[in-house]
């Protein structure tokens, strides 16, 4: 049991020493992220954008310059190829069709007599524009309903300082996703969406634990100076945080490596989640309450002075 022990018993370390740091640091990153949404723009999948998506296999390594000069040709607008983990797996991706969900399959046919026998079709979809605005506007109310809902729960577990600390770390941890799929140009699509509602809650589970060790140490050292207090609950919840998050990214590692290109994006979401999930429960919520004055109870030491009177 030892050798699983990552973090050593009673740790002091005073993590509030360094909250403005850290609050600034992620300040600045959160506000990059949403310039950089606005100014660059996600990579969407065809599930937000719509359009045709082909997996083929060729017979041996593709000549991907070859399919180009067969696909491209054939009138159909915005046409990407691309190798898709394996040398003879390829992606072709085709824009919107005008002309309905007809068109698409003309597309799909047009593709299919240019390139022949020669290949192996692994997995088709089409997405018309109906189909694909309403899972764009789906996916956005899924990450803010689950987020109001989180700060409704917390409001009446806690006080109102523990739900707006909860939800400001919630807000940072999916502001800072988006960031790192814009500057990687990762396709953002539902599996995506997805693996942000699984981060909100991975994130949520980690600031309750630290959240629960803070009330129990507000009743217990009531004259404790705030930031020493807060300093002294990541401390003692910081093994299992620490366990729980290792032990999460091993698993998700694996899947990265072994699990295939179709799930690559969702896995590697669900990795920079954990991380960002495990700094925001310590870097970020805890500080908020620290500025928000959280509430502290004073009424049982009143009353034991009293007696003791």
């Amino acid at each position: 049991m030892k050798l699983l022990k990552l973090v050593p018993a009673n740790t002091q370390i005073p993590f509030l020493r360094f909250a403005r740091m850290a609050v600034f640091a992620s300040i600045a990153a959160f506000i990059g992220s949403i310039i950089l949404f606005f100014a660059v723009g996600l990579n969407l999948g065809i599930d937000f954008r719509g359009g045709t998506l082909i997996q083929i296999q060729t017979q041996g390594p593709a000549n991907i310059g070859q399919l180009r000069d067969q696909v491209g040709g054939l009138g159909l607008g915005d046409v990407q190829i691309q190798e898709f983990g394996a040398a003879d797996e390829v992606l072709i991706r085709v824009e919107q069709q005008a002309g309905g969900e007809e068109a698409q399959q003309g597309a799909i046919e047009k593709i299919k007599e240019a390139l022949g026998s020669s290949v192996t079709y692994r997995r088709t979809e089409v997405v018309g524009p109906t189909v694909s605005g309403e899972l764009a506007r789906d996916g956005t109310i899924a990450v803010v309903a689950a987020i109001i809902a989180i700060l409704i729960y917390i409001w009446f577990r806690f006080e109102w300082q523990f739900a707006v600390g909860a939800v400001v770390a919630l807000v940072h941890d999916v502001g800072l996703t988006i960031g790192i799929f814009t500057i990687l140009q990762l396709q953002f699509d539902l599996s995506t969406i997805a693996a942000l509602l699984t981060i909100v809650g991975y994130s949520l589970n980690d600031t309750v634990v630290v959240y629960d060790r803070v009330r129990e140490n507000l009743r217990k050292y009531k004259r404790k100076p705030i930031d020493d207090l807060l300093s002294q609950s990541i401390n003692d919840t910081l093994s299992r945080t620490v366990l729980t998050s290792v032990t999460t990214l091993l698993a998700l590692f694996a899947l990265y490596t072994f699990g295939g290109e179709v799930i690559r994006g969702f896995v590697f979401a669900m990795i920079w989640g954990v991380l960002i999930g495990t700094y925001s429960s310590i870097a970020i919520a805890s500080p908020v309450l620290m500025y928000l004055g959280v509430k502290r109870d004073w009424s049982e030491d009143a009353a034991e002075e009293r007696a003791a009177g």
